[in-house]
């Protein structure tokens, strides 16, 4: 009876009587079939877009009975397949890792179903006679140690809600691991971000009067600057003469100043002895209504003018008195005083200047309302006691002036 092949690997099945005189040979060429199927490395090459049919031929050595199938370098850019010879029962290994566009490539039984690979890589894959197994790492038992996994886990491979908080040491997760925009409200516990935990703006820190602020769509204030006041000017500085210091306006840019400045004394008078009469009225000092511009914050020396004072008695002939004191705000205006009474002309009136600043109403000397805001002394009589030889009276100090400072 002749020799029949097995179904699997096609090995040659002698009979008994059979093949006498080459039944070494034969059992050799068996021998080497099975360490074909066994131990076979060969190298196929595919046509992109087409079928590659592996064969397996009777007591012949065959690509498909191959332990190691490798394909060669090649682009695959069309479905493209390969198959195996369908009832053989067999393990192979597929090396991809040369193919580029590996995920065209399907590999099967010729009439059953195989596998599509989706890297190039290298797979395992049995085949049970009918279809091609793939042999992948979610279908196999046991467990990998943590040592023995290299590479990266593509998060494909991790089911959802498989990594619990049991499953993470703590401080484990650094902020690299944490990609934008993945914690939530509904993962941040009610008050429980502290603010050493939010990172700095560039606001500078500190209190702001009238403050002018940026805030950005998150609610943050991202920039503060002191302001100025809005809506009128408030009263900053109220002072009656003589006094001096410092005007401070740390946000106000805007000045208006109401200023007096201190009138001049009058002459004291001769005796009657001496002709007696009347000495000279006291230089009126000035009144000025002055607004300027400053820069905040804005600080400088302030005077305030006061009267000057009366001339002393005389008693041959009249004496002078001396002049009030200028009411000023340092760089912004100076309203100078009126001179005191020489003997017995009247004394000049005071001048303003403002570099700093405009002068919006100023009096003068021919102002009879201003005379009594901002009047001179006024010379004293020249009635002399009897005896005719005595001193005459002293002249009456001027009138002490103030200041009145508004910002805004």
């Amino acid at each position: 009876m002749a020799s029949s092949f097995s179904s699997d690997l096609k090995l040659e099945l002698m009979q008994t009587g059979e093949n006498a005189g080459t039944w070494g040979d034969n059992t050799n060429n068996n021998l080497n079939l099975i360490q074909q199927a066994i131990a076979g490395f060969e190298q196929v090459t595919l046509s992109s877009g087409g079928t590659l049919a592996l064969a397996m031929t009777d007591k012949t050595i065959s690509n498909a009975r191959n332990m190691v199938i490798k394909f060669a370098s090649a682009s695959i850019a069309a479905s493209t397949v390969c198959t195996i010879p369908d009832s053989i029962e067999k393990f192979y290994i597929f090396d991809v890792t040369a193919i580029t566009n590996p995920t065209n490539l399907t590999i099967k039984t010729a009439s059953g179903t195989g596998f599509t690979c989706d890297q190039a890589k290298i797979y395992a894959a049995y085949s049970d006679g009918t279809n091609l197994n793939e042999i992948s790492l979610d279908t196999l038992g046991g467990t990998v140690a943590a040592a023995n996994i290299s590479g990266t886990i593509a998060t494909a491979q991790i089911a959802d809600n498989a990594i619990t908080s049991a499953k993470i040491s703590d401080n484990q997760i650094v902020t690299a691991k944490v990609s934008d925009l993945q914690i939530t409200t509904a993962k941040i516990a009610d008050d429980s971000i502290t603010p050493d935990k939010l990172s700095n703006t560039s606001v500078t820190a500190g209190s702001y009067e009238l403050a002018t602020i940026t805030v950005d769509a998150q609610g943050r204030i991202n920039a503060a600057s002191a302001g100025s006041a809005g809506g009128g000017l408030v009263p900053l500085n109220i002072q009656n003469g003589p006094s001096s210091g410092t005007l401070s306006m740390p946000n106000q840019t805007t000045i208006l100043a109401y200023a007096v400045s201190g009138g001049g004394g009058a002459g004291g008078t001769r005796g009657q002895g001496w002709g007696g009469g009347t000495a000279g009225r006291g230089g009126d000092g000035m009144f000025a209504v002055v607004s300027g511009t400053v820069s905040a914050p804005f600080s400088q020396p302030f005077a305030v003018g006061g009267g000057g004072g009366g001339g002393p008695p005389g008693r041959t002939s009249p004496t002078a008195g001396s002049s009030g004191g200028a009411t000023s705000v340092d760089t912004v205006f100076n309203c100078n005083a009126g001179t005191g009474a020489p003997g017995n002309p009247q004394g000049s009136q005071g001048t303003v200047q403002a570099p700093g600043g405009t002068v919006s109403y100023s009096t003068n000397s021919s102002s009879a309302d201003a005379r009594v805001i901002v009047g001179g002394g006024f010379g004293a009589g020249g009635n002399a006691s009897s005896g005719g030889m005595d001193n005459g009276p002293a002249g009456n100090p001027g009138q002490a002036g103030f200041m009145v400072i508004y910002g805004g």
